[in-house]
């Protein structure tokens, strides 16, 4: 199962958008704060790898597999709540009230992959890039 992040489902699915008291939440988990620049490349190259091995069993860009799908996902969730449910997923679901309502709407618990704190922003970057196109 995966480990990235849980987010919305495109092809004409509900969108997951969180209510506006939640969307900048951080989430719950070690990221308290991320900091962005210019695309890194190399990074997200890394990440696509991460990706593929740890998240692409559950989670596609364009479509809901076991997770939503990823399409715009840094668009709506902060760089902190993606990272924290990659690296935290199980708290998440417990405390997080975006990943709750993720979590209802999917039935499915995103497990914890034994993802790092660099992979997991390497997996951040590749969103990023994903985003982009």
């Amino acid at each position: 199962m995966l480990a990235c992040t849980s987010i919305v489902s495109c092809g004409g699915e509900k969108t997951e958008d969180a209510p506006a008291s939640n969307a900048g939440s951080k989430g719950i988990g070690p990221i308290s704060s991320v900091t962005l620049g210019a695309l890194d490349q190399a990074m997200a190259d890394r990440g696509k790898k991460q990706f593929e091995a740890k998240c692409s069993a559950c989670h596609k860009f364009e479509e809901k597999v076991v997770g939503p799908g990823l399409q715009d996902v840094t668009l709506r969730r902060t760089p902190e709540w993606i990272m924290n449910m990659i690296l935290n997923p199980v708290e998440m679901t417990q405390k997080d009230p975006i990943a709750q309502e993720l979590l209802g709407e999917h039935l499915t618990q995103m497990t914890f992959q034994n993802v790092q704190q660099e992979e997991a922003r390497e997996i951040l970057e590749y969103f990023r890039k994903m985003d982009l196109k």
